[in-house]
Parts: C-alpha cells; sequence; structure tokens
C-alpha cells in the first residue's frame, strides 16, 4: 500500500533547524564580516548534509530546509517583482513576536525569475529522491498586513491585487516546473486562521469580510495552478503558526472543510492534528475520494517522541472518516519556519523523521 507518487506515506513539511554553523555565518553575513559568496558556499555545504541525513533515514520526499531563508514565507514573497521588506509590527505569536518587518506591495506585481529557483536547482542537483520545493500561498501576501501593506498607487483596486498576485503566481511554478519541480507545496496559515473566531474578528475589524476571504483565497491558488501539467503534484500545508515552538490560531477545520477539500485544486493537503487545537477529524468527512491527507500527528514543537501505539490508534479513528490508501503521515509542521527554529534538538528532530518512516513502513508497509 506504499505510494509511488508524493505526498508519500512517510513525509514531511520540509523546514528544518539551522546548524550551529549556519547561524553564524549568517550572522556575520548580516554584519559584514563575510561575503555573499562565502555565505552561499556554507548554504551549499550544510544542504548537502541534510539532503543525505534525509535519504539515509528514508525519506523519499527531500527538501532544503529551507536554510537559506530567515522566514518560511517572507524570503519568497519578497523575491516577486513589487514586493520590498519593510518596518512593521512584529507577528504576535502566543507569548512572543517575530521581528519587526513584513513584505509591503509597492509595485505591480510579478516573477520574471524568481531568486529561489536557483534554490530548487541545487537541490535537484543533489538529490537521489524526490526534490520538493516549498514556499507559500499566494493569500500570505495579503493576510497579514492587508490593505495597508499594498500600495494604493499601484493597486487602487484590490481586484487587481488578487488578479495578478496569482498570475505572478503562475509564472513563478512555470519557471519551478521548467527547472525539473515535479512536487510542489503551498504552505497556507489563512485557512487555519478562518477557524479561529479572534483571527476572523480581526479581519472583519480591518476591513475584510471574513466569510468571503477564504474563497478569495482559493480563488488565486486556483489561479496559480490553471493549465499546470499533469506530472506536477501540489499540496497545501495549512498551519496554525509556528514560530519558535509556539502558535497564534486555534479551532476545527469545520468552517474551512468543504471550501478547502472541494474548492482548492491541489492534490493533497498536510494538516496538523498534534494538539487539541486542532480539533476533531469529523472534517475529513468533506474530502474527495481522489485527493490525500497527510496527517500531521508527530509535533514539531517538542523533542518528546511519540508513542507508536497512541499514533497508530489515533490513525485508525481517522480511517472512520477516510480510507487508509488516502492517508500518509509526517509532522505537524516544519522544524525551523523561521531561522531561530523550534525548541527542540537537532537530534530530536532527526529522531521523529525516523519515526515517522517507521511508522509508515509498519502501517502501509516498506517500499
Amino acid at each position: 500500500m506504499q505510494r509511488n507518487i508524493p505526498p508519500y506515506r512517510a513525509d514531511h513539511v520540509g523546514s528544518l533547524l539551522r546548524p550551529a554553523s549556519l547561524k553564524q555565518a549568517r550572522s556575520q553575513h548580516a554584519a559584514g564580516q563575510m561575503t555573499a559568496a562565502e555565505l552561499k558556499a556554507i548554504e551549499d555545504a550544510e544542504i548537502g548534509k541534510i539532503i543525505a541525513k534525509q535519504e539515509q533515514i528514508g525519506l523519499r520526499s527531500v527538501t532544503d530546509g529551507e536554510l537559506r531563508r530567515a522566514y518560511w514565507h517572507f524570503d519568497f514573497l519578497a523575491g516577486l517583482d513589487g514586493v520590498e521588506m519593510t518596518e512593521a509590527q512584529g507577528i504576535k505569536f502566543a507569548g512572543v513576536a517575530s521581528k519587526a518587518e513584513a513584505p509591503f506591495v509597492k509595485g505591480k506585481l510579478g516573477s520574471r525569475h524568481h531568486p529561489q529557483i536557483a534554490h530548487f536547482e541545487f537541490l535537484k542537483a543533489n538529490t537521489k529522491h524526490t526534490p520538493k520545493m516549498t514556499i507559500p500561498s499566494p493569500s500570505m501576501l495579503h493576510y497579514r498586513g492587508g490593505r495597508n501593506m499594498i500600495d494604493r498607487a499601484a493597486y487602487p483596486t484590490m481586484e487587481a491585487f488578487y488578479r495578478d498576485l496569482g498570475q505572478a503566481y503562475k509564472k513563478a511554478i512555470g519557471d519551478l516546473y521548467d527547472a525539473g519541480c515535479r512536487y510542489l507545496q503551498l504552505d497556507d496559515c489563512s485557512f487555519a486562521y478562518l477557524c479561529d473566531p479572534a483571527q476572523r474578528d480581526m479581519l472583519a475589524k480591518r476591513g475584510d469580510d471574513p466569510a468571503k476571504q477564504g474563497e478569495i483565497y482559493a480563488g488565486m491558488i486556483n489561479a496559480a495552478l490553471e493549465g499546470r501539467p499533469r506530472d506536477l503534484v501540489v499540496t497545501t500545508h495549512v498551519c496554525r503558526g509556528n514560530f519558535r515552538s509556539t502558535f497564534i490560531a486555534s479551532g476545527g477545520y469545520e468552517p474551512i472543510a468543504d471550501l478547502l477539500f472541494n474548492r482548492v485544486n491541489v492534490d493533497g493537503y498536510f494538516l496538523e492534528w498534534d494538539s487539541d487545537r486542532a480539533g476533531g477529524f469529523e472534517p475529513l468527512r468533506f474530502l474527495p475520494k481522489d485527493k490525500t491527507v497527510v496527517l500531521g500527528l508527530i509535533t514539531s514543537k517538542t523533542g518528546a517522541i511519540e508513542n507508536k501505539d497512541f499514533i497508530k490508534r489515533r490513525i485508525e479513528e481517522v480511517s472512520k472518516y477516510v480510507p487508509l490508501e488516502q492517508l500518509c503521515l509526517s509532522p505537524q509542521c516544519g522544524f525551523a519556519s523561521t531561522e531561530e527554529g523550534n525548541v527542540l534538538a537537532e537530534d530530536e528532530q532527526w529522531a521523529k523523521l525516523r519515526l515517522v518512516v517507521e511508522l509508515a513502513d509498519e502501517i502501509w508497509g516498506r517500499p
């Protein structure tokens, strides 16, 4: 019952803890004590090591760990034409805030040649397994700052902004495909945030309609994927926030399940169920028979190793709503959505990924 196409029975969201040597190099580069070429050489070496480690423990999809990024989303968004990083209030997580910066749309959006295409090319050239590219969903350029982070001279209307953003993503995705990408993941917080009453209230207070925003985001994703090649597998990872082992939102998937599963044109969903904040499995009743769910039952927020029998019982519970052949397993999120990383050790990170592989082999059989 193993799968020969992604997502694989044992999979992962993608980001990995930054090694100490890389953190030091990035600090030196920021201080002007290291050239960009010297930093890239260290990034290349460290990415080579984590590629080998992923292959060694048995993962069939391999990422670059997002080691070249400071953020899971801002680095990619800032690489789009018309976007620049600017000072802004830090994102407020549970008990901690991120750096005071965010992307600002200053001009017409596009993607003439996104710099992260080269990041994927390096990954593909250095793995024998399936290289997976992870990028933020287009919704992430709007959700945090809304209208206030979009220049009104560039975009007098939001309709034009949403249209151009979808087309900019379509161009970037086409370029990734031309570079050899056949497994793409769109990381998205907006759908999960729409399940949290506090987040919906925030949207309403700033002038967005929370009842319509999910449909707008789904429309952008679908526009970006329109006409994609049949051999490009696209998944989305739906997250409630992940920064130094903290979170932003709570709430089960029920409010967005039908929209997410039936009106977002992706092949699979990485969904987190590592805590009570994610609710129950009942929303999976909306999943169509031609799509896959990757169950995020292993937490990336702590180093404690889950009990195998407990995870197996949870998967049995899921199978009441979705057949086992439509399911896969992964950690609930990345281990380092930002360069700071979550509060666990590298050895604990690899132990959790190894656990995912072992469980998948026991449940679905060895590849």
